[in-house]
């Protein structure tokens, strides 16, 4: 294969240099482009020059769009580029005029700046990522308390009730699996005691055999968690079966 380029060759190897800086040429012209480089000392300081601006104005990898080659070899017929940078403390090589000049660094470093504005805009550096995180409920701060007790009974039929109580929350929570609904006319009533002996009603359990239930009342010092089956309503003070009992510590 012959490296040596004629007149017209050479001023077209001359105006891929913006496109070669950044990687955008195929394989046959960046080899033409290569061999070109060597032995053109005006091609070597473009394309320096065109990565140092390339690696300044770097963002994280966005896809281009797939006319941006084609609008930046279609525009190097038309516009001057940049001259190299010059040591003016040192005599200027000579260089050959070319017959004419491309937009290419020009086009190619504004395509840089233009997709650094686009992926600024689209990450919005500048949006509040330091948002409070959502206020957790009552029955959220009892089930994640650091000092969260937690007391299960498993019942004959399988259904599972587990009592958790934060004393620092003063509050408790129970959490039922597939337990069996109440007969018709009646209702699960919750009750607190602190002494062990008097139990304090605490709600009533919805007609629901899978339920999270926050217990109403203060659970500081409740030191036993109770489920009978009232009529429907409740009742002031336990007169149905117990169903259980959960002692705590």
């Amino acid at each position: 294969m012959n490296d040596h380029l004629t007149q017209p060759d050479w001023e077209n190897a001359h105006a891929l240099s913006g496109a070669y800086a950044v990687d955008a040429l195929d394989d046959v012209e960046r080899a033409r482009f290569e061999a070109h480089l060597r032995s053109c000392p005006d091609c070597q300081v473009e394309v320096e020059t065109l990565r140092e601006t390339a690696a300044a104005l770097a963002v994280d990898p966005v896809e281009p769009p797939a006319r941006l080659r084609a609008e930046v070899l279609a525009g190097i017929e038309s516009i001057r580029p940049l001259p190299p940078l010059i040591d003016r403390d040192q005599p200027a090589a000579p260089r050959r005029r070319p017959w004419y000049t491309t937009t290419g660094p020009l086009l190619v470093a504004a395509a840089l700046v233009l997709v650094a504005l686009v992926t600024t805009v689209a990450l919005r550096p500048w949006a509040d990522d330091t948002e409070p995180a959502p206020e957790l409920t009552a029955t959220e701060r009892v089930l994640e308390a650091p000092d969260a007790e937690k007391v299960a009974q498993e019942f004959p039929d399988g259904s599972v009730a587990t009592v958790v109580v934060s004393r620092s929350e003063g509050r408790a929570v129970i959490l039922t699996e597939d337990m069996a609904l109440a007969p018709e006319g009646k209702v699960y009533e919750l009750w607190l005691s602190t002494d062990g002996v008097d139990m304090i009603p605490a709600g009533l359990m919805p007609d629901d055999g899978d339920a999270t239930v926050l217990l109403e009342g203060d659970a500081s010092d409740a030191v036993a968690v109770g489920i009978t089956l009232e009529p429907d309503g409740g009742s002031p003070e336990p007169r149905g079966p117990v169903v259980h009992v959960f002692e705590l510590t």
